[in-house]
């Protein structure tokens, strides 16, 4: 086994096989980066060797340079931050000489992030990626959509379904796609379904949540871009709550989930909910070595659990009652163990 699949465990407690999948691209553990807190893994190589995560995600690229949104840019809430980037960034040409190279180089594992504000933006970079060395394409179909008035992709199932069909149809068969979506609707669960028949081979949930904070001093918006993105601790049970409704709809579908993963045991819950795979985001920013960290506390926590496998331990909390004590009776452990 490699460092990054050992499990850390203690007295009595069994190794866990820490190896998971995301549709074909088989990971050697179930904790990424998340994209947008970390931008391609080259600012967290300084501090721990990416290629010992499952993978890292970049921040989404877009097909030509891009300033982002004006300044100030980030705000704090409670147990939460708001960013208002506006998907800034080189480019893919850019991204593909120096970013996805550097990956390349330190052994990572890599989920490539795309954005575009209409479909064939999305086909074109589809297109640019199809011979280089990608493990997954996350489909960022959480942006606004310049052919309907700046509505959201991911807000209305026809659009989603219209960019995630194209998407297939234009990218490597070998790579997986993933769409991710935005919780700002009424029934995720629709939205899913329908990148799913659109060919779809997972889903990544969730984006940010709309959020605004108004500066008391100039009683105006604190950000430049009026509103921003809620990410941290805040949103963990909206996050957790959507990937439970998205198992329930697509069972067939893995899941990458995220949304203020802080502590393995942040983690677990994700993963009992439905996810096959997590990633970590705004914790980055206070602890460089969140992911690493994340990644042994879940080990730990699995093993105390009775798991001998990070599968076994997927959506287990959708089982029935009956199910669930046949599983801990297996290993002499008392139900909630």
């Amino acid at each position: 086994m490699t460092a990054a699949t050992e499990s850390s465990t203690g007295p009595g407690e069994q190794a866990v096989d820490m190896r998971t999948s995301l549709a074909s691209f088989q990971l050697p553990n179930p904790v990424l980066t998340a994209s947008g807190c970390a931008a391609a893994g080259r600012e967290l190589g300084q501090f721990f060797d990416v290629a010992e995560l499952g993978g890292v995600v970049t921040k989404s690229i877009m097909l030509k340079p891009r300033s982002g949104r004006p300044t100030p840019r980030m705000a704090e809430t409670p147990s939460g931050m708001l960013n208002s980037i506006g998907l800034q960034g080189p480019g893919i040409d850019s991204f593909i000489a120096n970013d996805l190279a550097w990956l390349k180089q330190a052994g990572a594992r890599s989920v490539v992030s795309i954005a575009g504000h209409n479909t064939e933006e999305f086909v074109n970079l589809a297109k640019r990626l199809y011979n280089h060395p990608i493990d997954l394409l996350e489909v960022n179909i959480s942006c606004p959509n310049v052919e309907s008035r700046g509505q959201v992709f991911a807000c209305d199932p026809t659009a989603s379904a219209r960019v995630i069909s194209a998407v297939r149809r234009a990218a490597n068969p070998n790579v997986p796609i993933f769409a991710k979506l935005s919780p700002d609707v009424t029934d995720i669960g629709l939205i899913a379904r329908s990148v799913a028949d659109a060919g779809a081979d997972g889903i990544s949930l969730i984006n940010t949540l709309l959020g605004l904070v108004i500066d008391l001093d100039t009683m105006r918006p604190a950000l430049g871009g009026v509103t921003g993105g809620l990410s941290g601790p805040a949103i963990r049970p909206v996050a957790i709550r959507c990937v439970w409704q998205v198992h329930q709809a697509v069972p067939h579908l893995p899941l990458l989930g995220m949304g203020g993963i802080k502590t393995g045991a942040d983690a677990l819950q994700f993963i009992l909910a439905g996810a096959s795979a997590v990633s970590v985001g705004t914790a980055i920013f206070n602890d460089p070595h969140a992911p690493v960290r994340i990644l042994a506390e879940l080990q730990a926590e699995l093993a105390a659990r009775g798991f001998a496998s990070v599968t076994e331990a997927v959506g287990f909390a959708h089982r029935a009652v009956a199910e669930q004590e046949e599983f801990f009776a297996s290993r002499k452990l008392g139900v909630g163990a």
